[in-house]
């Protein structure tokens, strides 16, 4: 059996302000399949405005959605491919 190499790419948009960073992530696979997601963070206003933490928390969100949007074509795929739910 030969070995295949595919690459998909995650494309990450940043908007920040003083309180709130907004997150889009976009995954670029292959046949050009794509999936959207979106992530915010809000700062406390009792807390000290560090952009690295909005940013990251922000982005975790987004990924999380990004992934369990990606398992949900999986599983609706299964069941196009087998007729059985595949129960994750």
């Amino acid at each position: 059996m030969s070995k295949v190499t595919k690459e998909w790419d995650i494309h990450v948009h940043v908007e920040e302000d003083t309180d709130t960073t907004h997150v889009r992530a976009e995954l670029h696979g292959p046949a050009g399949r794509t999936l959207l997601a979106q992530g915010r963070a809000r700062r406390n206003p009792h807390d000290r405005p560090v952009v690295q933490i909005g940013e990251e928390v922000a982005l975790a969100r987004a990924l999380y959605m990004l992934a369990d949007e990606l398992m949900d074509r999986a599983d609706a795929d299964i069941q196009t491919m087998t007729q059985q739910a595949w129960i994750q």
